[in-house]
């Protein structure tokens, strides 16, 4: 699980300059934690690890250059909102 931690938040940094490599990787594990349980939440059954890294992939690939603008007001990624950043 580490591994993939890691390659993914490396994959986010190269998309997004603004993260630095533990902002990256915060990123990738509040992904990974919210399409797990927002599978389990609609009453999927779990699937393996490829399936979510497979999404995050994606959710990288789409929106990675801009993550670091992103604004939510879910508790959960507040954490990763610079306060000195754009608010959209």
């Amino acid at each position: 699980m580490e591994e993939r931690f890691d390659r993914l938040a490396k994959q986010l940094q190269k998309m997004n300059p603004a993260l630095n490599y533990q902002e990256a990787r915060e990123w990738v594990e509040g992904l990974w934690e919210d399409f797990e349980s927002s599978r389990a939440k609609a009453g999927w059954e779990y699937e393996e690890q490829e399936v979510t890294e497979k999404m995050v992939t994606q959710l990288i690939t789409s929106y990675g250059h801009k993550l670091h603008e992103y604004f939510s007001n879910n508790p959960k990624f507040q954490r990763f909102i610079k306060k000195d950043g754009p608010i959209h």
